[in-house]
């Protein structure tokens, strides 16, 4: 049992995985549509993909907004309102008007198939229940039409044990000072499960003006142990590539594995 565990849940205490208003904020200055490397490799990817595309955990439109503008037929989903309305700001100033909806891993439903469903940047940890995880595979596997491909980046194993604090600071363009400061609070080896308690403060002139707490609960994976969740999910022709470098294997620097995985025809 883990001190977690023991201890009761307090009525009042923050949900998991939120991404409330600051989180987004945060996230969007942070990562703007198409600031980091994955666009390419995604792009090439989805090169001999035909057929509309789904991508889970749409967030700001990081990665949505770069491949819509390069003309594929991508739409999304997330959990977090705040998340999606950065989205839909992002696209409305390129000109842009995808399909997003708001749903979680666990129920989202579409009443037609995709030619390719993507989780890119480690999302797919946000589902911090092994069962429930194994379940949103099935669930991405019904949601693609045969042949149909996912991809899904999932940081390695020892991502696990980091336990050093994660502090960061940010200007916003009406010039107030965002800050995140992070801590992990429990770190459960047998479950693979990390939760992480961060912080996001707005200063102003010096002083406090706002904070908001987000509790953050991951669930990491080991390499072969996620290949046998896509295989028993029903994929098939499974590969794992890192860093988004095309014909690189995971080795011990490896920063992320990309793993795609086919519905079989």
């Amino acid at each position: 049992m883990t001190f977690a565990e023991a201890v009761p849940a307090q009525p009042n205490a923050p949900q998991p995985n939120r991404y409330g208003a600051m989180c987004a904020e945060v996230y969007d200055l942070d990562k703007p549509p198409g600031s980091l490397p994955d666009v390419d490799f995604y792009l090439d990817r989805l090169s001999m993909v035909s057929g509309p595309i789904l991508e889970a955990g749409v967030g700001t439109g990081r990665l949505l907004v770069p491949l819509l503008e390069a003309g594929l037929e991508v739409e999304g989903f997330d959990r977090s309102a705040d998340m999606l309305a950065a989205c839909a700001r992002n696209c409305i100033v390129r000109g842009l008007s995808p399909v997003l909806r708001q749903a979680r891993f666990q129920d989202f439903a579409y009443d037609r198939s995709f030619a390719a469903v993507l989780v890119p940047v480690g999302t797919f940890c946000l589902i911090d229940d092994f069962g429930e995880a194994l379940a949103v595979l099935r669930r991405f596997f019904d949601h693609l039409a045969p042949g149909g491909r996912l991809m899904i980046d999932l940081p390695p194993l020892g991502y696990l044990a980091n336990e050093r604090p994660d502090i960061r600071t940010w200007t916003t363009p009406a010039g107030d000072l965002l800050r995140i400061e992070g801590r992990a609070v429990e770190i459960d080896l047998l479950r693979q499960r990390r939760v992480t308690h961060d912080r996001y403060e707005r200063w102003r002139e010096g002083r406090l003006v706002e904070s908001e707490l987000e509790v953050m609960a991951f669930r990491l994976w080991g390499l072969k142990e996620f290949e046998m969740a896509l295989a028993a999910a029903g994929f098939v022709q499974i590969s794992v590539g890192a860093d988004h470098q095309a014909g690189k294997r995971p080795g011990r620097s490896s920063r992320i594995l990309n793993f795609e995985a086919l519905r079989p025809e």
